[in-house]
């Protein structure tokens, strides 16, 4: 028996397919050479925001007309577990909307009534996960989120945060290595408080840690892994768990990479956002990071048009937006969410008016992005070697960021030290030093 998976959204879905693989591997199925050849096909659904969800129903209606006439369909993910219902009667293609923890491997061989809701059998953060075919993989330390952002419906059908334990972790971590990976990339929804569900016995508050008193358990399993692992990089870092602590922890890594979930820089709109945080304050952190590393890398994500945004709201952004001068970054419109405090707001931002401010943030941080990577011409980087003719320096995440184009022939898993020759907008070209 065969299987394909066909993954939409973020890393975090990429996590829960590898996992979902694993457990198939497991009951003797094996990956298929496409979805046309496979006896279980498999769409990994994203729910994030509006564009997101359309591109999943097209790509289930696309997989519905390529999969064999014998073979199952399974719908999984952020909308099976948010719109099962819907789903299941909108897409009478669909042989089972499963949400997450929920087995299908029964229609391999067991007649199932179409969407019917199986019982939770297994919990995907914990599940085995087959070879990786790269030198890095993505590994999902917790699950949930104990945060009430305005405009996220994640916690609705993800829950509360629950993170993974320490030796859970670790033992995911050296099955990686011993297969070849040299770059883990922390990923959760608000990774920075990975461990806080644990030590509060599950009462579901967000805690917020910035600076001083307690602990962070996120700095102990960052050091303990970077003992081990030649790269680990953190992802999703809520602003206000940026601690001094944490910053030293990630710089003293090697990879001094900082991907803040900042979302916009007016004071007032955070608030709206039920976010913490400010421009000014953003910029004394980032200011802190650069004075102790210089060659710190910095990514981060920006809403245009959530309810009641001004003009004046993006003036600040954009004022931001220079003084930062963040070597990555991603624009996104507003998506009115059900569930969430957004969508019953007054003052929508019109979508037209949203566009436009997002082109023109845009604009400028790409002009800020492309002088950064033609700052790295003449230097020497470690790469490590993703694939023929691809390479990374820490500088760059995989599948997210830029890449560095060198000579096919180098060695996959090799880590290189090179010379950066030339800058071609996000990519640069590299040579052997």
């Amino acid at each position: 028996m065969q299987y394909w998976i066909e993954t939409l959204g973020c890393p975090k879905n990429h996590v829960d397919s590898d996992k979902l693989a694993g457990l198939l591997v497991s009951q003797g199925y094996r990956l298929a050479g496409s979805a046309e050849e496979a006896d279980l096909v498999v769409a990994n659904t994203c729910a994030f925001i509006e564009a997101a969800r359309e591109e999943s129903i097209e790509t289930v209606l696309e997989l519905a007309e390529r999969k064999l006439g014998s073979a199952r369909l399974v719908v999984t993910g952020c909308m099976a577990e948010r719109y099962g219902d819907e789903l299941a009667a909108a897409l009478p293609e669909v042989d089972l909307v499963a949400g997450f923890g929920e087995s299908f491997t029964e229609l391999a061989s067991t007649p199932v009534a179409l969407r019917k809701r199986s019982t939770p059998a297994f919990d995907l953060l914990n599940l085995p996960r087959p070879a990786t075919s790269t030198p890095w993989a993505y590994v999902k330390i917790a699950e949930g989120c104990d945060r009430r952002c305005g405009f996220c419906a994640i916690p609705s059908f993800r829950g509360d945060q629950r993170s993974r334990s320490t030796r859970e972790i670790l033992t995911e971590a050296r099955a990686l290595q011993a297969g070849g990976v040299k770059e883990l990339v922390l990923i959760a929804q608000d990774l920075a408080s990975w461990g806080h569900d644990r030590r509060r016995a599950g009462r579901g508050e967000a805690v917020e840690v910035l600076d001083e008193g307690g602990t962070q358990p996120l700095i102990e399993l960052t050091q303990a892994l970077s003992s081990e692992i030649e790269r680990v990089r953190l992802l999703y870092l809520y602003p206000s768990g940026l601690t001094s602590g944490l910053i030293e922890t990630i710089l003293a890594t090697g990879v001094p990479y900082f991907d803040l979930s900042l979302q916009h820089a007016s004071r007032r709109m955070l608030r709206a956002m039920r976010r913490w945080g400010s421009g000014e304050r953003f910029l004394e952190r980032i200011a802190v990071i650069r004075a102790a590393d210089p060659d710190a890398t910095f990514r981060s994500s920006f809403i245009l048009g959530y309810p009641g945004e001004t003009e004046d709201d993006q003036r600040e952004l954009l004022a931001f937006i220079e003084a930062a001068q963040l070597d990555w970054a991603g624009f996104f419109t507003f998506s009115s969410e059900e569930g969430t405090l957004a969508n019953g707001l007054d003052n929508q931002v019109a979508p037209e008016l949203a566009l436009e401010r997002l082109r023109e943030v845009s604009e400028v941080q790409d002009a800020i992005t492309a002088r950064r990577r033609d700052a790295l011409v003449g230097t020497r980087q470690e790469l490590l070697i993703d694939s023929p003719g691809v390479g990374r320096s820490v500088r760059e995440c995989p599948e997210i960021d830029g890449i560095v184009m060198v000579d096919p022939s180098l060695a996959v898993g090799a880590l290189l030290d090179v010379m950066i020759v030339a800058s071609h907008g996000t990519d640069l070209e590299a040579v052997l030093a």
